[in-house]
Order: C-alpha cells, then sequence, then structure tokens
C-alpha cells in the first residue's frame, strides 16, 4: 500500500459541511474531495478545518467511501472518511454546526 502525506480539508460554509459530511456511519465521517487512489480501510490522517474555525481538527481514520475518477452525477472524485473512536470531537462539532439540519434532504457528496 502507498503511504501518503495528510490530507487537508477547509469547509468553507455549512451548506459544504451538510453536503460531505456522513452521518450514516457509526462514529461519522467526512467527504474529502480527492483525485487520488486510496483503498478501502486505508489509514488516513486528515487536517479538517470547520466554517467559521481557524482551529484545524486532525482526524486519524478510514476510508470508508470511494468515489473514483469519472463517477456519474453531481458526485465529484473523493473518499469518505470514517472517524476512529478517538475523533469524537469532531463528529460533535460538526453535529453542532449542523443541529437541526442533518434530517433534512440536502444533496449529498456521497449517498
Amino acid at each position: 500500500m502507498t503511504s501518503h502525506k495528510a490530507l487537508s480539508l477547509q469547509i468553507p460554509d455549512i451548506p459544504t459541511l451538510l453536503s460531505a459530511y456522513m452521518p450514516f456511519l457509526e462514529r461519522g465521517g467526512i467527504f474529502v474531495p480527492t483525485p487520488r487512489l486510496y483503498t478501502l480501510g486505508q489509514p488516513i490522517v486528515l487536517l479538517l478545518t470547520l466554517p467559521g474555525d481557524d482551529e484545524r481538527l486532525v482526524i486519524n481514520g478510514r476510508v470508508a467511501w470511494i468515489s473514483p475518477e469519472g463517477v456519474s452525477g453531481r458526485r465529484i472524485p473523493g473518499i469518505g472518511v470514517h472517524f476512529n473512536q478517538q475523533d469524537h470531537h469532531a463528529r460533535d462539532r460538526i453535529e453542532a454546526l449542523l443541529a437541526g439540519q442533518l434530517d433534512k434532504a440536502a444533496p449529498s457528496y456521497t449517498l
């Protein structure tokens, strides 16, 4: 397996966060646009900056979703990173930012 540098993702606003967040994963997750090739289950280090926040959250997760190059529809190439147990602070922060919006049928980068 090829090692990769840490991925960096800055989410500019709440609508983008809502489209990228993956609440259907047990511990939460986030979609990261990238043209790089990854495999399911591959460990990932993600430096995540949320809207209105200057702090970069360090996420140690695993690839749980792959949208390959050439994917159809609204989807863009990238991966879904499933948060690990220790990243509950990231999930809690994201869900606080999205309070009251998670049940809305917003377009998603994944499902």
